[in-house]
Order: C-alpha cells, then sequence, then structure tokens
C-alpha cells in the first residue's frame, strides 16, 4: 500500500491552471476541492473554500505564468487559507515564475525567486513541486522540500510518436540546457550539441559560434525549458538555416510565448512548436498531469 492509498489528496485547482488540476486529480485518484472564486472589478481577487479541509493533505495546482504576480497572490492567498483551516498544504507550481533569477548576476540584483520561496513557508506551504526548474539551483532557495520533474521524456516521446526525423540532431540554445538537451537526444537515439551563445548583458545581442558541418542537411530540433520572447529561436533558426539545416522543430516545457512570440517563431520557418501546458498556450499539446500524479503518488 502506497502513502498516498493510506492517506488521500485533495487536489485544489488554483485559477490560472484548473484544466490541469482536474487532470492530475483523475490520474491520482483524487477529489477535487471546490473553490470559490472570482476577481472584482478593480483586479482584487476573492476566493472561499467550501469543503472541510482540516487533517486533509490539500495540493494546490497554480501556475505561475503572465500576469505573473496575480498569479503568486493567488497561489500565496489560497495556501495560507488551508493552513489556516487545518490543511497540510503542498504546492504544485508547473511553471515557477522567477526561477531564471535565483541568484544575483549583477551587482544590486534581487534574487527573486529567493523572496517566493520565503513566501511560500510564511503562508504554511510544506512542500513544492514544479515541472523542468530553469536552474537546479533554484531549489537550494527552498527551505521546504523542493522537487522539479522532468517534462523531457514527455516531450521526446512526442516527437518519436508524430515524426519521421531524418539524421536528426537535438539542439540546445545555450550551455544552460546542455543536460536537457542530452537527456532529450538519448530517449530518440540521435545526437546533440550546444549552441555556444554569447549575450551581452547591456544591448541583449546574441552572437552564435558555426555548427553548420553538423547540421547540415539534417533534421534539427531545438530544445529549451521556456520560450518566452520567442527571439532566441527565432535568431537559432536564421543561422541553421543559414548552415543549411533541413526541417527544424523547437520544442519546450513552458511555451510562455509572451507578445507576438508565436508569430515571430512561425515566420522564422519552423516546422511546428512543441509544449506542455504547464502554460495554457496554442502549442501546449503534451499533459504533464501523468509526472505529477506520479510524483504525488510517491509521498
Amino acid at each position: 500500500m502506497t502513502k498516498s492509498s493510506q492517506r488521500e489528496w485533495l487536489i485544489a485547482p488554483g485559477p490560472a491552471s484548473k484544466e490541469l488540476a482536474i487532470n492530475i486529480a483523475r490520474n491520482v485518484g483524487a477529489d477535487i476541492l471546490y473553490i470559490d472564486s472570482k476577481i472584482f472589478p478593480d483586479g482584487e481577487s476573492y476566493f472561499r473554500i467550501i469543503n472541510d479541509v482540516r487533517n486533509k493533505r490539500v495540493a494546490i495546482v497554480q501556475s505561475t505564468y503572465p500576469p505573473v504576480d496575480r498569479h503568486i497572490s493567488q497561489l500565496l492567498f489560497l495556501a495560507h487559507k488551508l493552513s489556516e483551516d487545518g490543511a497540510e498544504v503542498h504546492a504544485i507550481i508547473p511553471y515557477l515564475a522567477y526561477a531564471r533569477q535565483h541568484r544575483a548576476f549583477l551587482q544590486g540584483e534581487v534574487v527573486s525567486l529567493g523572496v517566493f520561496a520565503h513566501l511560500l513557508r510564511s503562508v504554511g506551504v510544506k512542500r513544492v513541486v514544479t515541472v523542468d526548474i530553469h536552474n537546479v539551483e533554484g531549489l537550494g532557495l527552498f527551505s521546504m522540500p523542493a522537487y522539479s520533474v522532468s517534462a523531457i521524456p514527455l516531450l521526446a516521446e512526442y516527437f518519436s510518436k508524430n515524426h519521421t526525423l531524418s539524421e536528426a540532431v537535438a539542439i540546445s540554445p545555450d550551455f544552460g540546457g546542455s543536460v536537457r538537451v542530452e537527456a532529450f537526444a538519448r530517449i530518440l537515439k540521435i545526437n546533440h550539441i550546444v549552441l555556444e551563445k554569447v549575450r551581452d548583458r547591456t544591448t541583449g545581442e546574441i552572437i552564435f559560434k558555426d555548427v553548420a558541418k553538423q547540421v547540415q542537411n539534417k533534421d534539427v530540433i531545438l530544445v529549451d525549458d521556456i520560450i518566452s520572447s520567442g527571439k532566441t529561436m527565432e535568431l537559432a533558426a536564421m543561422k541553421l538555416k543559414e548552415w543549411g539545416a533541413k526541417r527544424i522543430f523547437a520544442t519546450c516545457t513552458h511555451p510562455l510565448l509572451v507578445e507576438d512570440a508565436l508569430d515571430r517563431i512561425k515566420k522564422a520557418g519552423f516546422e511546428e512548436v512543441i509544449g506542455t501546458n504547464t502554460i495554457p498556450s496554442p502549442v501546449s499539446k503534451i499533459d504533464v498531469a501523468p509526472i505529477l500524479a506520479s510524483y504525488l503518488s510517491t509521498l
């Protein structure tokens, strides 16, 4: 008998992740916690917990994509009330905002993820689970257990089932994603490389080292954790075409796709863009509920 079967979960759907929460509940065999919520005309959030949660294990599912600060505050409000009412509160944060600010890169910068971690602890969260955190070093900022599950096997499985690839190569757009792209390539049994990218932190200009010999006449899959503005993907696609790549795909865990990012990526000539439903979007084709439910079942 698993721990989960000894003490069942209640799944609390946050406003940002209702559909994903329902999928997780279905996968783990848990009941849904009913929450009455609304947004007032001035933008304030209102919540009322309907069920009795005393001595229950409750997993709040709330991704923190834009509007980031609203979704964070909603998570904090729910966690505080559930904890106050006697629940053991766990936070499933499929897309963890501020994970790119896990340390100070320049003097005077706020380590925003550390502040977020402190706030979660202050409202009674006992454990945090996310998907493909931007940098695993960020997990060390949490004073409670924090874990990141990987969606990379699901992304690789999608390509295995949906595409016949021609001498494919998986590419990470930077060194930070080297472990990620290596894992992706290993599952598909294809080669992988890391683009040597230099970004000017003041101007934002990006320059890539030439890898023409490794991509010419090959299908290329760009693998990243986040696609935000799409500028890196756009520039990479332009260079890969210049170097003679055949078809170019983009895949990521978190399709933020801010402003006109998706249009920009499509115009750059990508064959397909594939993301997960940690963030709802037109390219969120992969459901992460099974891997999150699988993690919950171990607790």
